[in-house]
């Protein structure tokens, strides 16, 4: 038997890792120390995923945030090339976010988790406002929350039942 060795594939997608949290639970035997991480993974044509693990040790805890953000992939609509069609709020917990399109040459004003998501799904120019608390995780979800109710013209014009021409700028 003929043992063929496996090319490894192209990577399509970039992984960052947003945090990684030391969680401590208290037993009656003493502290169990675990690793809790988030990880955005893009290919910054318009996809995009977040992915939360945990694990005794940070390596695995990453690896199997990558594996569920694989899982958890969202495509978001994107116009020009470079921006988003129109402004949105996002929200999870007590922390919402706002997004909105921003004109040629503005570059990503954003910070935190809403950056690196931002940046992954290959949004270029965008304006963002972090509204209410600052925790990582939950503006990782609001932004995501924002992006899943993004429309294009065209799925305006279909839920309307109209044609495009109809749809107003």
């Amino acid at each position: 038997m003929v043992e063929r060795k496996r090319t490894p594939q192209p990577k399509e997608y970039e992984s960052k890792v947003v945090s990684v949290n030391r969680v401590t639970k208290v037993t009656k035997g003493g502290r169990q120390l675990r690793f809790g991480a988030v990880v955005i993974v893009g290919n910054k044509k318009g996809q995009v995923g977040l992915g939360t693990g945990k694990a005794g040790e940070v390596p695995e805890a990453i690896k199997k945030a990558e594996q569920e953000a694989n899982k958890n992939l969202l495509t978001v609509p994107i116009i020009d090339e470079r921006t988003i069609p129109h402004e949105v709020i996002g929200k999870s917990g007590a922390t919402s976010v706002l997004i909105k399109p921003a004109s040629a040459g503005t570059g990503i004003v954003a910070g935190g988790p809403v950056r690196v998501i931002l940046e992954l799904a290959g949004i270029r120019d965008v304006l963002s406002k972090a509204l209410g608390s600052r925790t990582t995780i939950n503006m990782a979800r609001a932004t995501f929350d924002a992006l899943q109710s993004l429309k294009t013209k065209e799925d305006i014009a279909l839920l309307r039942g109209k044609k495009i021409e109809e749809i107003g700028r």
